[in-house]
């Protein structure tokens, strides 16, 4: 499974949105995400891909494609 279809799948799991909302484009406050929402998504990824997303800094503003630049950045180290 891609990075991207994890972030997919959690966020259709956790938060309801429908997997064909989260095209690659698609800015994570279009899907509803608030501060409080993508700190649960940064734990859930944690958890899920045994990585650490501390330092990556996640608005409401990044794009699906970008959070999933970012976790890949951090799951090839």
């Amino acid at each position: 499974m891609t990075v991207t279809e994890e972030i997919t799948t959690l966020l259709h799991r956790n938060f309801g949105v429908e997997p064909e909302e989260t095209r690659s484009g698609a800015s994570l406050h279009e899907l509803g995400m608030d501060s409080l929402a993508l700190e649960e998504l940064r734990v859930l990824l944690e958890e899920r891909l045994g990585i650490d997303l501390e330092d990556v800094r996640l608005t409401s503003r990044e794009t699906v494609a970008q959070l999933a630049t970012a976790v890949d950045e951090k799951t090839a180290r």
